[in-house]
């Protein structure tokens, strides 16, 4: 097969793009700034197809899967993983703080801080209406609607209702499954012409943060930049590898798998811009498509693991800067406020402001005027919360697929090992190896269900 010149590469696209808006906002910022709306028209164009692939892939997945007890198995599993991997993201933003102390030293008084640069989030925040409000939000008020509108969770709604009635109407809904089956070929395609102008967006969008923010606005806060950053880093390479490596895959050889949607994400600061690509590359990685449709829909709302860090370890750094004490019961309160404020905020940019704003008002103490300390930087901390956000959802999918025993091993080991020869026998020994974790885990779920 012959290769692509290095210049067709889509990641070898996407980082130059992404070096040119940074010199660009560096060097003629007015210039960059005006190119804000290339990044915003591509992430509008992912946007528009991201509800009808979400709608045909888990259609098509639950009325394939035919077992509607696999259906419920499947997101109970994934709930249980999400929670997991929430409450330890959380529990790691808030060691990483006390262990670092970014906000330490900054000696900064509250009654000098103006709010008013931070009242639209708050605003934003003080409009939840709890856990009525949010499970409101999911139904949506038509069918087309829930389409119509673009948020994740009612398309998801709908999707799993209407492939669940085609799963049990069975032989005569075959046209209509084939014909969403089509559908769905279809909408992957626009996305591969979508994705193509990936380069642009990422091009515009980092232009516009440069030339906006400036570099030399992170020079301040660099502590705090830094702490985020090597946080999320450790519960990637450390957390997230020990589950890879117990799922039976090298979580590095992942990464590489999905470099291009990393690196779409990194250019636009929104783990969304990346949605469709990830689900059809985890499809062709050998995750069952039903497993995907369920499993990544749903973690963009309930599985926000870099969101997770972003909150608990900002809110200790505001503490700290404004010379806040904050008791043991207090920061248990914190992270259990938290683990409701992250659910239904998805990957987009500026998500992660407002559910701090939501958090802070749950724990008085620190005063919501210090949010305007971090106001500055919080762009450059989406870039690693979106990041942390679609590789986190990306192993839950290839890890529910394993416990539920419908991981293609063979595809998973051709996609991220490349599938040479001479190294057949390890690669047979690790395909044993992971079909008997398989089959523990399959173990399992018949105790647990």
């Amino acid at each position: 097969m012959k290769r692509k010149p290095i210049y067709q590469i889509l990641y070898v696209q996407v980082l130059a793009a992404i070096a040119a808006g940074v010199l660009l906002g560096h060097f003629a910022p007015q210039a960059a700034v005006a190119l804000k709306p290339l990044g915003d028209l591509f992430i509008k164009l992912v946007r528009m197809i991201i509800g009808p692939v979400i709608f045909c892939t888990v259609v098509t997945g639950i009325a394939g899967m035919q077992d509607m007890k696999k259906v419920g198995r499947v997101g109970g599993k994934a709930l249980l993983y999400f929670e997991a991997a929430s409450t330890f993201a959380l529990a790691i933003g808030l060691l990483a703080a006390h262990v670092l102390a970014p906000g330490a030293g900054f000696n900064v008084d509250p009654s000098t801080l103006d709010a008013r640069a931070v009242s639209g989030y708050a605003a934003q925040a003080a409009h939840g209406e709890g856990i009525i409000g949010f499970i409101a939000h999911v139904i949506p008020e038509t069918f087309l609607g829930a389409l119509v509108q673009g948020d994740i969770l009612p398309v998801l709604l709908i999707a799993m209702l209407f492939g669940t009635a085609l799963a049990l109407m069975g032989a005569p809904a075959a046209p209509v499954t084939q014909l969403v089956e089509t559908l769905s070929k279809a909408f992957f395609r626009i996305v591969r012409m979508v994705t193509s102008l990936a380069p642009i967006g990422a091009f515009g969008a980092m232009a516009f943060t440069i030339g906006r923010y400036g570099i030399v606005s992170l020079v301040p806060m660099l502590k705090l930049i830094g702490a985020f950053y090597l946080t999320a880093f450790l519960f990637v390479a450390v957390g997230l590898g020990i589950v890879a490596r117990l799922c039976g895959f090298s979580l590095w050889r992942f990464l590489a798998y999905i470099r291009d949607e990393l690196l779409i994400v990194l250019g636009t600061s929104t783990s969304e811009a990346a949605l469709p690509q990830l689900m059809d590359k985890l499809e062709r990685l050998g995750c069952p498509r039903g497993v995907v449709g369920l499993v990544v829909p749903t973690g963009y709302s309930f599985n926000l693991d870099g969101t997770n860090i972003y909150m608990t370890l900002a809110v200790l750094f505001l503490a700290q800067a404004t010379n806040t004490h904050l008791s043991f019961a207090q920061e248990i309160t914190l992270l259990l406020v938290t683990m409701l404020t992250s659910k239904g905020s998805t990957g987009v940019t500026g998500a992660g402001f407002i559910t701090l704003a939501a958090s802070l008002s749950v724990v008085p103490t620190v005063p919501v005027s210090a949010m305007v300390l971090i106001l500055g930087i919080d762009r450059f901390m989406s870039e690693c919360r979106a990041l942390t956000n679609i590789v986190g959802n990306g192993v839950a999918a290839i890890v529910v697929s394993a416990w539920e025993g419908g991981l293609d091993r063979k595809k998973l080991e051709t996609a991220l090992g490349g599938g040479k020869q001479e190294e057949g026998g390890s690669r047979s020994a690790v395909v044993r190896t992971t079909a008997a974790l398989d089959r523990k885990l399959l173990s399992t779920n018949e105790l647990m269900w």
